[in-house]
């Protein structure tokens, strides 16, 4: 199937982002509209905002990665689109870009699950074949997954509260640093001591892959407190400081429990996907637990670390491959378990478990 050709729609977020991939794994174009601007002033994503700035872009996204791949629509074989999980308003936008597409060309429709786009990008970078683990690390989740299928996905443990991305973002917020925090925070750590300002490391004391960011950042904000009173303000020592214990504390956290993860289900790949993925000093502690457990450690390039189309693209073609077939009724989803025979971790409700 290397002439299969995917249409990808991602707008789970804040990022409008449209591609064009083959079925032998080759990106003809990854387009991605960024709103960071637009969100700025806010201190983090404004869900209508962000809506409203998909609705105004996907078209134009989609007709620039035609564009940039120099092929029409006459020449696709499928359009997939992030059904789910996401801020409603925006996965809305995106699905019913892609239904008016699937209606107006006749072409199939396939939904994805945002966090199995993530998941199955080593598959889409390196090939790579099934099983393996994934630690799936972003703004909104973490979690560890033993990967056995486009559709077969086995949580072997996940944050019980804030997800990393969320924690540096908020932190960054707590130093005054931009958004987003991620990359605001490793900037800062490159200059700091991670050894100066004690923090905690959640969880280590208790067995298993579950993990808690929630607490690091109380004690962040704590440390915080404390260098203002010291001082009668925060140093730009202090600020640096901070953010290098911090990190250094989130990546010893995800190392340990890959660590266990990999002990508790072994795999010949440990690989990582999702925004966090593109902080170095995480990546490199995880590489030192694939090494020290005889495995092979995935990252994939640092522009299909946050949300793209690419992936979504390719999810699809997975998901295609196996005979699924999305109609004109498919659902926007704010929620969206990968593993649907795991209990939540964060709750339920009438729109389903939460993760």
């Amino acid at each position: 199937m290397t002439d299969t050709i995917f249409l990808g729609i991602e707008s789970s977020c804040d990022d409008t982002a449209a591609a064009l991939v083959t079925g032998d794994r080759r990106i003809l174009s990854n387009v991605v509209s960024s709103q960071t601007d637009l969100h700025a002033d806010f201190g983090g994503v404004v869900p209508e905002i962000a809506a409203r700035a998909h609705a105004e872009r996907l078209d134009l996204a989609v007709e620039q990665a035609l564009a940039e791949a120099g092929i029409g629509l006459d020449a696709l074989s499928g359009i997939a689109v992030t059904a789910g999980p996401g801020l409603i308003g925006g996965v809305l936008a995106g699905v019913m870009c892609a239904k008016g597409l699937a209606a107006g060309t006749g072409l199939p429709l396939v939904g994805v699950n945002h966090l199995a786009g993530h998941a199955l990008t080593p598959r889409l970078t390196d090939g790579i074949d099934f099983p393996y683990v994934m630690l799936l690390v972003s703004g909104g989740h973490c979690q560890f997954l033993r990967v056995d299928g486009p559709d077969d996905f086995t949580r072997l443990g996940g944050t019980i509260d804030d997800a990393p991305g969320e924690a540096f973002d908020k932190v960054a917020k707590l130093l005054a640093l931009p958004q987003p925090g991620g990359p605001s925070v490793e900037a800062e750590a490159a200059g700091g001591d991670p050894d100066r300002l004690p923090l905690p490391r959640p969880l280590l004391d208790r067995r298993g892959c579950d993990m808690s960011f929630s607490g690091l950042k109380t004690a962040a904000l704590r440390q915080r407190d404390q260098l203002i009173a010291a001082h009668g303000g925060l140093r730009a020592q202090d600020r640096r400081d901070l953010c290098a214990a911090f990190q250094t504390a989130v990546a010893e956290v995800l190392a340990e429990k890959a660590r266990r993860a990999l002990a508790a289900s072994p795999a010949p790949v440990l690989a990582v996907a999702g925004g966090v993925a593109a902080n170095r000093q995480i990546r490199a502690a995880l590489e030192s637990v694939a090494a020290a457990a005889g495995a092979r450690f995935l990252a994939p390039p640092l522009r299909l670390c946050t949300d793209n189309g690419a992936m979504i693209a390719w999810a699809g073609i997975e998901r295609f491959r196996t005979g699924h077939r999305d109609g004109l009724d498919l659902a926007a989803r704010p929620r969206w378990p990968l593993d649907r025979r795991a209990a939540p971790m964060l709750g339920s409700g009438k729109k389903g478990a939460k993760a």
